[in-house]
């Protein structure tokens, strides 16, 4: 059990998708100008990251490796991450219109979040079993939520901020999110 509670820990903290390995940038910047909109990016990629993970380990280990088609992963892996975010837009569609709405073009590119397939193909490059695979997955995608809401609350404090005319925009976002990165990476000798 404490291997587990370590797991996600590193997988939400230490080795943040976003602040440490560099992930997801576009939904990081293009999200976070609202805490709600980043909120509700964050729990749709949550979603799908521990779902295309839930589905990806067992296809690969149980259906590509036995027919030696590992070469296909990449490929395999986005076309169930894409068919997972159609199920997710559909959901959202008829139960968020609001949040559906605001999400916009970002909603679709969830399949193309380098997050969510990088999550995937860590969980078979490091040969985690199905239960740390899933933990693994859970605390990834804790740690882009995070990454979310943080950056909405830098956002929303930068917006009653001075700040140099040749800062403002797209390069203050820069400074912050490496900033953030660098306060993260405080954390990295906290769990080997």
């Amino acid at each position: 059990m404490t291997d587990m509670i370590q797991l996600f820990i590193k997988s939400a903290i230490v080795d943040n998708v976003v602040f440490i390995q560099y992930l997801a940038i576009c939904p990081f910047i293009g999200m976070t100008s609202e805490t709600g909109k980043a909120a509700g990016m964050g729990i749709a990629t949550t979603f799908v990251i521990i779902l295309a993970t839930a589905v990806t380990w067992p296809l690969y280990w149980f259906v590509m490796v036995p027919l030696k088609l590992e070469f296909l992963q990449t490929l395999f892996f986005i076309l169930v991450i894409a068919s997972l975010v159609q199920l997710v837009e559909f959901y959202l569609k008829k139960s968020a219109p609001g949040l559906y709405a605001s999400m916009g073009v970002y909603l679709a590119l969830i399949t193309t979040n380098c997050a969510v397939l990088g999550v995937t193909i860590n969980c078979i490059g490091k040969n985690f079993n199905y239960g740390q695979s899933l933990v693994y997955a859970l605390g990834a995608a804790a740690g882009f939520l995070l990454s979310m809401v943080i950056m909405s609350g830098v956002r929303t404090r930068m917006k009653s901020a001075k700040i140099p005319e040749s800062f403002k925009g797209t390069p203050v976002l820069y400074i912050a999110a490496g900033l953030l990165s660098l306060a993260f990476l405080g954390f990295k000798g906290l769990i080997k």
